[in-house]
């Protein structure tokens, strides 16, 4: 049997949520299909139980950077009760969803859906026909191709551990490696990070990524540049990680690895080429308007678009992008400027805009306001030795080009920098700008 729908949605997280709904207000037939429980990626898997489990880290951090200055005790982490209260967030989150989307009068499937031409998608042997398709499957680990990756585990089972194991190996070294490092690290785990680039964090200013390097040391992780997984062995202990690095080889004693290497578009199974849809190195060919060069009836938003950054805020720009081109007439056109993105580790890193590379590609003219500053106040009062900013200011304009802030409450401050960034708000503006003090934002004036 057939169903004809004006839209269909593969994905229930963030960007298929907001598609769906501004659909079915616009008394479009719609539905929703997912292979997975409802909810998507950072609802169930990533940002906020992510953020949930960090907070306890925190915590403990804050606590012991406070002993003998007013705070006594010993502290510690109990990992199940974290993870009880994760789970008192996510595992209602389906079930919420289901409701959410039938209450809304959307049809809900639940398998792995599959095209079967330009216009239908077949699930659970139930064929589909829609006018619209939206491809929001999120992204999953990269293949590595590595001897023994069917050992690794990714992010979701690493959200899922009842226990956590004593030795913990990272493949990567990323926004996934540098956060669950940080955490494990706190609730007691033994911690090695492999990283085959010659720093972490990448997408973050190498200066600032130096100075959060102290927090790792601090923590005893063992941060590993430089240097390739060669191999991953099942011991009877556990696993064994073989390495190389400056022509020498070596192992990693370890009883769990964790996939940190890299996120793709979830495309793989969708069966693409029944569609048309046409993609390029693990990638959708889209055009401006976020809808497939070969087969105008579908869309895509989020991390499988992979357009913008992978970044929750961007699969809703994303989706209100894709929402207005579907309803009002194809028109719209996503704008990423001044996109703020955080490493929620312990402190904090942040940035929004340009880098100082980005900046001088584009043959912009501007000034670096750039300090290590552990003797502020901010960092001196959360007795963090971590803090620092660089912020890129054009020399004609006084516009803010780029922020790249780390230690306490940047995670916060950052998103003040990328309204200023996104608007064209100039540090004359920012400056007169009066902040509650004595908080993070009230640093801004001194960092311009």
């Amino acid at each position: 049997m057939t169903a004809p729908y004006d839209l269909v949605a593969i994905g229930t997280g963030t960007a298929a949520k907001i598609v769906t709904m501004r659909a079915q207000a616009s008394n479009w037939r719609v539905a929703i299909i997912d292979s997975r429980p409802f909810g998507g990626t950072c609802a169930l898997r990533g940002c906020d139980p992510k953020k949930m489990m960090i907070q306890g880290a925190k915590a403990l951090d804050h606590a012991r950077r406070m002993q003998g200055k007013g705070v006594e005790g010993e502290i510690s982490i109990d990992w199940a009760e974290l993870m009880r209260f994760k789970r008192g967030f996510t595992d209602p989150v389906p079930e919420k969803h289901q409701d959410m989307f039938s209450d809304k009068g959307i049809d809900t499937y639940h398998g792995q859906a599959r095209f079967t031409g330009p216009n239908s998608l077949e699930v659970e042997g139930q064929v589909l026909e829609a006018r619209h398709i939206l491809i929001a499957t999120g992204a999953e680990p990269a293949t590595l191709g590595i001897p023994g990756e069917e050992h690794l585990i990714d992010n979701e089972r690493f959200f899922e551990l009842d226990a956590l194991p004593s030795r913990i190996a990272l493949v990567g070294g990323g926004y996934i490696a540098a956060e669950f490092s940080h955490l494990a690290a706190r609730a007691g785990a033994q911690v090695t990070v492999l990283q085959h680039g010659e720093r972490m964090l990448k997408p973050f200013d190498p200066d600032l990524v130096e100075w959060l390097m102290e927090s790792f040391r601090d923590q005893g992780i063992d941060v590993r540049t430089q240097t390739s997984v060669e191999a991953i062995e099942k011991t009877t202990s556990g696993y064994r990680v073989r390495t190389s690095s400056n022509g020498e080889t070596s192992t990693v004693e370890a009883d769990l690895v964790v996939h940190a290497a890299g996120r793709i578009p979830a495309l793989k199974a969708l069966n693409l080429e029944a569609a048309g849809v046409e993609t390029q190195k693990g990638q959708l060919r889209l055009n401006e308007y976020l809808q497939s060069t070969s087969n105008p009836a579908v869309y895509a938003a989020g991390d499988a678009a992979q357009v913008g950054p992978p970044l929750t805020p961007v699969s809703s720009h994303d989706a209100r992008v894709v929402a207005a081109n579907l309803i009002d007439g194809k028109h719209s056109t996503p704008n990423y400027k001044g996109v703020p993105s955080v490493a929620f580790t312990i402190p904090p890193i942040a940035s929004a805009g340009f880098s100082e590379v980005q900046a001088r590609e584009q043959g912009l003219k501007f000034r670096i306001s750039s300090q290590h500053a552990p003797d502020w106040f901010t960092a001196r009062q959360a007795a963090e030795p971590v803090y620092g900013f660089k912020v890129l200011v054009e020399e004609a304009t006084e516009r803010v080009l780029g922020a790249h802030l780390v230690g306490p409450n940047v995670d916060e401050v950052i998103n003040i920098f990328a309204l200023a960034i996104r608007h064209g708000l100039t540090t004359t503006e920012l400056k007169t700008t009066m902040f509650a003090y004595p908080t993070g934002a009230s640093d801004i004036g001194s960092m311009l």
